[in-house]
């Protein structure tokens, strides 16, 4: 009876070593850059088994590391969305993540800091430092996660998309107090799922998403060389990651024109590049199989990406 006892127990380790969190690590050690010392705490909205669903208010950046039973090597970043106010850290974090350990990819969910002038000076570029610091910590460690510092790429989802693009266009300019030339800050692929792109207003469904994005990253009047800055598809050149794009024609919040430009520019530079625009499917899918017809076997769209790419 105790041998089968164990054996159920080996088992049940196993599976939480292929399918759960099995770590995380705090982006800083002491104090986080640009903090502002007050009495805001994080929000953070669990189910009842405990899972993190959403997170705002965010002071700790944390990296969630999904562990693969028989890693290969490659490792992705993940950016939830969350319209730069909440993290959706379930739909487009753990369960993203989960289908990368699933397949043998190193998966970090990154709980990044959200634009607040109340908890960090500078908020506009806090976001990009958090994911900065992120790949820098895990090329270091790449040894300890079994990685390939050169198979280290990032996913992102809505904003968290366009931050993931501002990573990959942005690598040659790193933001913050942190000056460390020694490890690359280049993404190795670019994943972007219905990305928010910025500041076109022909980019947002809805005229008030470009103003949020406007008071989010910048105030409500941002600078026009901010504006220039977070425009990821003006700096995209040869440099910049192969790059997968899926989103979905009659996304209600998101015009397909940004990620249409974006791929362009991305040909224009001649960097290998794939754009999948459903007809149906909305805005926020990821994951959920909603049965929007085909748009649900999106993520088999990413694997076969993947594995061209020699990922996966």
């Amino acid at each position: 009876m105790l041998r089968k006892i164990s054996c159920f127990l080996l088992l049940l380790s196993g599976f939480h070593f292929l399918f759960a969190q099995d770590d995380s690590l705090l982006l800083y050690n002491g104090n986080v850059p640009g903090a502002i010392t007050n009495n805001i705490q994080e929000k953070i909205k669990k189910d009842k088994q405990g899972n993190i669903l959403s997170v705002t208010d965010v002071k700790n950046p944390i990296l969630y590391i999904f562990l693969p039973k028989n890693p290969n090597g490659t490792g992705v970043i993940i950016c939830p969305g969350g319209s730069y106010i909440s993290l959706s850290m379930q739909f487009e974090g753990s369960m993203i993540a989960k289908w990368f350990a699933a397949k043998g990819i190193t998966a970090f969910v990154l709980k990044s800091r959200l634009p607040n002038e109340e908890l960090m000076t500078n908020k506009a570029i806090r976001p990009l430092q958090d994911a900065q610091q992120a790949i820098r910590l895990i090329r270091k460690n790449a040894n300890k996660w079994q990685l390939d510092p050169n198979k280290i790429g990032i996913i992102g989802f809505s904003a968290g998309g366009h931050l993931a693009a501002t990573v990959g266009t942005h690598f040659n300019f790193p933001v913050g107090e942190i000056v460390d030339s020694s490890v690359s800050l280049r993404p190795d692929f670019m994943i972007l799922v219905y990305p928010g792109m910025y500041p076109n207003s022909n980019y947002f469904r809805l005229p008030q998403m470009s103003n949020l994005f406007d008071k989010i990253l910048g105030g409500d009047h941002p600078s026009d060389s901010l504006k220039h800055f977070f425009s990821n598809h003006l700096y995209i050149t040869h440099q910049t990651p192969p790059t997968l794009l899926i989103l979905a024609a009659d996304d209600y919040l998101l015009r397909p024109d940004g990620s249409i430009d974006f791929f362009l520019a991305l040909q224009k530079n001649g960097v290998p590049a794939e754009l999948h625009i459903y007809e149906r499917g909305g805005h926020g899918f990821a994951l959920k199989k909603l049965s929007h017809k085909h748009i649900d076997q999106w993520d088999n769209e990413m694997e076969g990406w993947l594995k061209d790419r020699k990922l996966l």
